[in-house]
């Protein structure tokens, strides 16, 4: 039988959020198909792709494979730097739109700011069209600053719902994070098992995960669920997604939680101040 799917954080307009997902980078349309198809099967209800993952048709088709009800998953895309700006946004959107053979999409984000080029606040305003016209059910972006934010807010008035960074115990973003729960914007954790076994190897993670008879993923996984973060791991492999989304019947004590956010930090990715991706 599926697992029981996970809670749900509550956005702007009342949409439900599920608190652990399924991200699709970097599977092609025929792995994402198979590996969306089968996660929603085990009780994932959250799915996450974007234009420049090239996998936009094969998450779609996988969706509809899995027979589970439209209504019952959240569908999250991004539009890529090359399309900033307002019109190019609006044609962005459906163009994801058509390769995920969808009428709607849950949360519509901006990749990356892309603050040389300064076209994001246009891009956001185009997303707020988007919400407006009932396209797009939530709208957010990923990898912004304090600094990004605030600017969308004194601009155009409105906050996004969800900001997608680079989190992880190697990069636990205290002060952003701090901003995303004075604002009521929820954070999303890409890479929030980091990239090789820098984390997963750990000492402190290991021995939680020996005290809580988890696996040390799971445990990452568990500690971002506790700090308010929704993780969305990569998985094409049933029995690790399985894993990945059984993260609520054990619960880290404030003492292990302190321990695995507490290495030298370090960013794989790109810095948002700087960091382009056309």
């Amino acid at each position: 039988m599926p697992a029981t799917p996970p809670p749900v954080r509550t956005l702007d307009g009342g949409h439900a959020l599920p608190a652990v997902g399924l991200g699709t980078w970097p599977l092609d349309d025929a792995a994402a198909q198979e590996a969306v198809s089968g996660a929603l099967g085990l009780g994932y209800r959250l799915v996450d792709t974007a234009l420049n993952y090239g996998n936009e048709t094969g998450t779609g088709r996988g969706i509809a494979r899995s027979g589970v009800p439209r209504e019952e998953v959240f569908v999250t895309t991004k539009v890529p730097g090359r399309h900033h700006g307002y019109e190019e946004t609006l044609a962005s959107f459906e163009e994801s739109r058509s390769n995920l053979g969808l009428d709607y999409v849950d949360l519509y984000l901006i990749h990356w700011p892309l603050p040389r080029v300064d076209r994001y606040v246009d891009t956001w305003k185009a997303m707020i069209k988007l919400r407006e016209d009932g396209l797009v059910r939530s709208i957010g972006v990923s990898n912004f600053t304090a600094g990004h934010l605030d600017r969308l807010e004194r601009e155009t008035g409105v906050l996004p719902a969800v900001n997608q960074i680079e989190l992880h115990p190697l990069l636990p973003q205290e002060e952003l994070r701090k901003v995303h729960a004075a604002k009521g914007i929820v954070t999303e954790s890409w890479s929030p098992l980091a990239r090789g076994r820098q984390v997963l190897d750990a000492p402190e993670v290991v021995a939680a995960a020996e005290a809580h008879g988890v696996t040390p993923a799971q445990v990452v996984l568990r500690w971002h669920v506790q700090l308010d973060a929704v993780p969305i791991p990569k998985s094409a492999d049933p029995g690790r997604q399985r894993q990945n989304l059984d993260l609520f019947g054990f619960e880290l004590t404030p003492g292990e939680m302190t321990a695995i956010g507490s290495r030298p930090p370090h960013r794989f990715g790109g810095d948002p101040e700087t960091h382009e991706e056309f």
